[in-house]
C-alpha cells in the first residue's frame, strides 16, 4: 500500500513541475498588440538590417536588432500602444 502512495506522489510530482515552471512570466494583457505588428514597426526603422531577438520581461518587449552599419540597438516597447517605452 505504501508503495503505491509513494509511486503516485512521484508521478503527480514529475508530471506537476513543468506546469509549475512555466508560471515564471505573467503573459502580455488581453488588450495587447499582435507581437507582429510591433516586428513590423522595427522593421520599418531607418536603416533596418534583422532581428535578432525579441524577450518578454517587466511587462514589456524587448526587440534587439541590427542596422545596416553594423550597430546593435535595443527597444523595449509597450506591449498596448506598441509604443517604445
Amino acid at each position: 500500500m505504501s508503495r503505491r502512495v509513494l509511486a503516485t506522489g512521484v508521478v503527480v510530482f514529475l508530471l506537476g513541475g513543468p506546469a509549475l515552471a512555466a508560471d515564471g512570466s505573467p503573459l502580455p494583457p488581453q488588450n495587447a498588440r499582435k507581437l507582429s505588428e510591433i516586428i513590423a514597426k522595427v522593421e520599418q526603422r531607418d536603416d533596418f538590417r534583422y532581428v535578432d531577438e525579441v524577450g518578454w520581461d517587466s511587462g514589456a518587449y524587448t526587440v534587439t536588432y541590427y542596422t545596416t552599419d553594423k550597430a546593435k540597438v535595443e527597444i523595449t516597447y509597450d506591449p498596448v500602444t506598441a509604443e517604445p517605452k
